[in-house]
């Protein structure tokens, strides 16, 4: 199992619509960065991700599961975006903040630091397990 991380700006998609969407999941679409992208490709049913509020909070708020292999994205009708459909598993206890992950000198070369921008990054199994520490969340869900 791989780990990743959702950024959603609240106002567009908050957890509380991911969450509304129940079991079913919904679509990751609107991904328009190849690197992105190609992590959508590369995940696997089951995965785990970290719902991250973006924008607005700039905050890790849920827990999602990949439900949907990549696919075409339905928002567009150019072939070259795909997506992934995530449903959502559980409230993090305690949002984990940008500024508390920049704080922690475990998650210094987590992608949420360094690359920023990044709208779907891995997450490593040690910087999954030390958010989900930070969150109130142990043992991490796998």
């Amino acid at each position: 199992m791989a780990f990743w991380l959702f950024k959603s700006e609240p106002d567009a998609w908050s957890w509380e619509k991911q969450k509304a969407a129940g079991a079913k999941g919904t679509e990751w679409t609107g991904v328009r960065n190849y690197q992105a992208r190609n992590n959508m490709r590369a995940m696997q049913i089951g995965d785990k991700g970290f719902f991250y509020h973006s924008n607005e909070g700039l905050e890790v708020v849920g827990i999602v599961e990949v439900c949907a292999l990549a696919h075409h994205d339905s928002t567009t009708d150019d072939p070259r975006w795909e997506c992934v459909d995530i449903r959502a598993v559980k409230d993090v206890p305690t949002p984990v903040t940008l500024k508390d992950v920049k704080a922690n000198p475990k998650l210094e070369k987590m992608a949420l630091v360094t690359s920023m921008r990044l709208s779907v990054q891995p997450v490593t199994p040690d910087e999954w397990k030390e958010v989900c520490r930070m969150g109130g969340l142990v043992p991490a869900p796998e």
